[in-house]
């Protein structure tokens, strides 16, 4: 059984954001209800925009304001910084060549946070 597909206005999650973050994807030839269909590859700004306030010392920002506040933890403005595709990626779904994103799927934030899929944006549409 497919996992349902991940389409734009998709709800992310950072373990170390403030805020959820809608996943905006570029509108390609592909649509899944309507809207368009993700890849393993819409993984970084302007697909993650921000998730509000970052809360993770390994982010350069974040571990100066903490220190000019005298160790006291100051969340700073996100700017997520994704090095690597989401993962797992669909196994047998492609969308323009890449694989499709599916519910489930993960990626890790240079700073430590999990970014993760919340709502896929899709009720009825799978991938598999």
């Amino acid at each position: 059984m497919g996992k349902p597909s991940v389409v734009a206005t998709a709800i992310t999650t950072c373990s170390f954001g403030a805020a959820p973050c809608p996943l905006n994807v570029i509108p390609s030839t592909v649509m899944i209800e309507g809207k368009p269909a993700a890849t393993i590859m819409d993984n970084k700004p302007p697909n993650l925009p921000t998730f509000g306030m970052c809360m993770s010392l390994s982010n350069p920002v974040v571990a100066a304001a903490t220190a000019a506040a005298l160790g006291v933890l100051t969340p700073m403005p996100c700017v997520p910084a994704i090095a690597a595709p989401w993962v797992p990626p669909a196994a047998q779904t492609m969308i323009g060549g890449k694989p499709a994103l599916a519910a489930g799927a993960q990626s890790l934030c240079m700073y430590g946070g999990v970014v993760q899929i919340g709502f896929t944006g899709a009720v009825r549409t799978t991938v598999a």
